[in-house]
């Protein structure tokens, strides 16, 4: 049973291509709701599972300087995304799909 495309509510451009996940944002019942964050996707070893990482700087009061950190995050990839590794995505929070799986690829934006 394929479904139609709807809205996220994210202002998010659809995939082209269709799936029969349920936990996919667009074609499945999955809702995308809370923080959305912006990255470069390193690992696609995981089943369904992309780790997508970016950088930011943190400033330390005591010495006047920023220090560089990056965040790491485990989120579950939609077959209709057809991501690979080194692109950019966003993702969004959602319900807890696995013990380490929060947050979901809701756009495909480039390649980095």
């Amino acid at each position: 049973m394929i479904t139609a495309k709807k809205d996220i509510g994210t202002g998010a451009r659809s995939p082209s291509a269709s799936c029969q996940g349920d936990k996919c944002p667009w074609h499945g019942t999955l809702k995308v709701r809370g923080r959305l964050f912006e990255g470069t996707i390193v690992s696609t070893r995981g089943l369904d599972t992309v780790v997508v990482t970016w950088n930011y700087y943190k400033y330390i009061p005591k010495y006047e300087r920023y220090e560089r950190r990056k965040t790491r995050i485990s989120a579950h990839n939609p077959k209709c995304m057809q991501t690979k590794l080194g692109d950019v995505v966003r993702i969004g929070e959602c319900r807890p799909i696995s013990k380490t799986k929060k947050f979901v690829v809701f756009e495909k934006i480039g390649v980095s």
